[in-house]
């Protein structure tokens, strides 16, 4: 079942929405929640109308690749081309709506969750960007996270944004953080984390430089790399390995 909420956001200091996927298990509690984040130009409703995502998890929870799972595909804030998940000066706090706002919503919502239920962060390329800085801020707060063909440093929001938006995001935002710098902050108390991009990406070479940067740092990781480019067609594809990754 899916269901759409809309929460009062004080981190957004407005409306905030995700699109839920709520599996058929009333009679579980505690399950397990994991959040996915969009990318540039999104919305609540991309990885449901794009992908599919409700509907390949609920195969792979019937023939047992996975266990029952609450899907959580919040909205970035909708912030002009997009966030990028994190604090802004005035705007809000994109990175505080998903680690407080979007978790208390559900928990309170959705009846199957809990305090107790474990929760997971993936995304797809600004969303990887902000599920792999998050998971790797709050450490203690997720049991694990992935990102798919993701933006790896700040900066790379440029290859993805109208001009006058990525100059207007740089005005906005308290810092500009990297991955690695999240990564490497919090080095031992990491929590197990994947990413993955595919071999004709525009974002291959960071994601790259990512992997040896955290071999060199001596940072467990996996990383993958498939066939294809930045695009649906390859994220279609590849998320599912994120659900059995969890």
């Amino acid at each position: 079942m899916l269901r759409f909420i809309t929460v009062r956001s004080k981190n957004l200091a407005g409306r905030g929405d995700m699109l839920v996927y709520v599996p058929p298990v009333n009679d579980l509690k505690d399950v397990p929640i994991v959040i996915l984040l969009h990318g540039v130009y999104g919305s609540a409703w991309a990885w449901a109308l794009k992908a599919g995502v409700h509907e390949t998890a609920q195969r792979m929870i019937a023939d047992g690749s996975i266990k029952p799972m609450v899907l959580v595909m919040p909205s970035d804030g909708l912030w002009r081309d997009g966030s990028g998940y994190i604090p802004h000066k005035q705007n809000g706090n994109y990175e505080k709506w998903i680690t407080e706002d979007v978790v208390a919503a559900v928990r309170q919502e959705i009846k199957i969750t809990s305090p107790q239920s474990p929760l997971f962060i993936t995304g797809l390329s600004m969303g990887g960007y902000g599920a792999l800085r998050i998971g790797a801020t709050y450490p203690t707060l997720f049991k694990a996270f992935s990102g798919l063909s993701s933006i790896t440093a700040f900066e790379q929001l440029a290859l993805f944004y109208e001009n006058e938006n990525i100059d207007a995001l740089k005005e906005s935002v308290t810092q500009q953080p990297s991955v690695a710098e999240a990564m490497l902050q919090n080095k031992d108390a990491l929590p197990p984390f994947m990413f993955d991009c595919g071999n004709d990406d525009v974002l291959i070479d960071y994601n790259r430089q990512l992997h040896q940067q955290l071999q060199h740092n001596n940072i467990p990781h996996q990383y993958h790399e498939h066939t294809g480019g930045h695009s649906w067609n390859y994220w279609t594809k590849a998320y599912s390995g994120a659900f059995a990754f969890f």
